[in-house]
């Protein structure tokens, strides 16, 4: 590994900002700006890992997170390694063309046990003038994820792994990136540190907001994988259901529940429109009871079993069996002796991790276990290589409680991923936007709400109920996104619209001052394709009053209380 090259060479100094985009974006450059090793906590870059190439006119298309835009950017990559260990950690940087650089810095995150969305999210930084972003997380490279690097052997845990992956990879990209782009752009310049990231991406996010404050202007985290230890085991429960009642409801007959619940809730917040706004108001009035009977009838289809295969097709009436389970799991998980453990979907959420699998031999629908569930059990808890549970013999909902504390215990300062104090990131100025689908069948929406709760709680504990939470929304802003799923619009319910410009309100709140009293969602399907709507900043809620077409943001405790949770399945507080 060759050491890091030292800032020497003067025929390049001073050129970024008058210099085309083409001028700076060779190998050349790149190494003679590189930062030193002290400016970037000693890590070792490999000079003769550069790669750079020059890319004009490229064509984005539009993102959940960006619209479509068109850019000019140089693809930098480079390799680093830390002091004493044969290790090797592969970074790629898009940088804009440097008289489109705006001074600003975007890291990215991934999804599912993946540390980045490789270049997916890259263009919404460039299109707003931002040096981005991802690591490989020294996983073996951008494509590899941590479950297939994060044992060593059946019962042996990379533990170098693990930390990278949550919250030292990441950390080293901005400090590397940061570094980089100023120097780049040959710069002294406040440089302004952003980050943008859903799911996985979303907790990444809280990872460095919670443990580098001072670090970051601003994040967009929608949707964060918080509480690790409760959320993987978390999505084993509707199987545990379905094994306990004995039924295994076919798809078509949960997504008629689903449907049915949609359409008896959209009236709810004075609006008709195929989109349920108020799932509080949901939980308070609707009983699912009623689809009890109801026809449904869905055609065969190829591949779109749990398994892979054909699902036939299906045709039969809602039975109190399937409205049981349904009602079970929308409960959430508690002891045998009704004590909760955890936070379900919010109703009008898909049941994906319900979804059983079609045996052709028998004719029977059969469970199928979710294996972002099983494989954290096998390899995380286990330290088995195994990628799924091969079933679920003898695992009762105390199964599910037990491992949510194995894994909340051995994970808590690295994975949970829950710090309630953002003190060093609030007395720095940062400000934080979070959204999160309220649809979304992945992560529970009420997740983000418990997080959000316990932030103003611990960070101000004197205040009003009243005072705390505009106290916290002065820097920290919850918005939940009607009718939408996880990262992304509903396909059940496409007239809700999506927040897709959220970092460029992020850029305008952190650099001008301007906070969003309502987010910005635009329609991205469907016949309302292109409206434009508004979001309500927790705790607020939307409702439409009778007569008016105009949406009021209004606090209601009966619904707030839906949204509050008292985790008495365990001794600790659940932050």
């Amino acid at each position: 590994m060759k050491s890091i090259l030292a800032i020497s060479a003067s025929a390049y100094v001073g050129v970024a900002y008058a210099a085309s985009l083409g001028a700076v974006c060779t190998k050349p450059y790149v190494k003679s700006i590189l930062p030193t090793s002290d400016s970037i906590n000693s890590l070792l870059i490999d000079t003769s890992s550069i790669t750079t190439n020059a890319v004009y006119n490229a064509s984005i298309p539009e993102n959940v997170f960006f619209p479509a835009t068109t850019i000019d950017y140089c693809n930098v990559t480079l390799a680093y390694s830390h002091p004493g260990k044969n290790d090797r950690v592969l970074l790629e940087f898009w940088m804009p063309s440097p008289d489109k650089f705006q001074n600003r810095w975007l890291s990215t995150g991934g999804g599912g046990y993946a540390i980045n969305s490789g270049e997916q999210f890259l263009p919404g930084g460039v299109q707003y003038g931002a040096a981005s972003g991802i690591t490989d997380g020294g996983f073996g490279g951008f494509s590899t994820q941590v479950d297939a690097a994060i044992l060593f052997a059946n019962g042996t845990i990379d533990y170098d792994t693990l930390y990278m992956f949550g919250y030292k990879a990441h950390h080293e990209l901005t400090t590397i990136g940061k570094a980089l782009a100023k120097a780049f752009y040959d710069t002294e310049d406040k440089l302004y540190a952003y980050y943008q990231g859903c799911s996985e991406g979303g907790r990444e996010g809280y990872s460095q907001v919670q443990r580098f404050g001072d670090d970051w202007d601003g994040a967009v985290i929608a949707a964060p994988a918080l509480r690790y230890g409760h959320q993987q085991v978390n999505h084993l429960y509707p199987g545990v259901v379905e094994k306990t009642l004995n039924y295994f409801p076919p798809p078509c007959e949960l997504e008629k529940i689903v449907n049915m619940t949609i359409d008896a809730c959209d009236a709810l917040d004075g609006k008709v429109d195929g989109v349920v706004a108020r799932t509080d108001l949901c939980k308070l009035h609707f009983n699912i009871n009623s689809t009890i009977g109801t026809q449904y009838s869905c055609a065969a289809s190829s591949g779109s079993s749990a398994s892979g295969g054909t699902t036939p097709a299906q045709n039969g009436t809602i039975s109190k069996k399937g409205v049981a389970v349904a009602d079970k799991i929308l409960d959430g998980l508690h002891t045998i002796d009704g004590r909760r453990a955890y936070i379900w979907y919010q109703p009008t959420a898909t049941f994906d991790d319900a979804i059983p699998q079609y045996n052709s031999e028998t004719g029977e629908w059969e469970l199928a276990i979710t294996s972002l569930g099983g494989e954290w059990v096998t390899r995380f808890l286990q330290y088995l290589d195994l990628d799924n549970l091969p079933d679920l013999e003898g695992i009762t909902y105390n199964s599910l409680v037990d491992w949510m504390q194995q894994g909340w215990q051995r994970y808590e300062d690295v994975l949970q991923t829950t710090w309630p104090d953002l003190t060093p990131f609030q007395s720095a100025g940062g400000k934080i936007i979070h959204i999160h689908g309220e649809s979304d069948p992945s992560i529970p929406a009420g997740s983000s709400v418990h997080y959000h709760e316990s932030v103003r709680k611990v960070m101000y504990p004197e205040l009003s109920f009243e005072k705390s939470t505009k106290a916290l929304n002065e820097w920290n802003r919850l918005f939940l996104i009607p009718g939408a799923a996880h990262c992304q619009p509903s396909t059940n319910q496409p007239n809700g619209g999506w927040p897709q410009t959220t970092l460029p309100t992020l850029i305008e709140w952190v650099e001008g001052g301007s906070m969003p009293e309502r987010l910005n969602a635009t329609v991205l399907s469907g016949e309302k394709k292109g409206e434009e709507q508004k979001l309500c900043a927790w705790p607020l809620r939307p409702l439409w009053k009778k007569g008016s077409q105009e949406m009021e943001c209004v606090f209601d405790q009966k619904s707030f209380d839906t949204w509050v949770y008292d985790f008495d399945a365990f001794k600790l507080p659940v932050y």
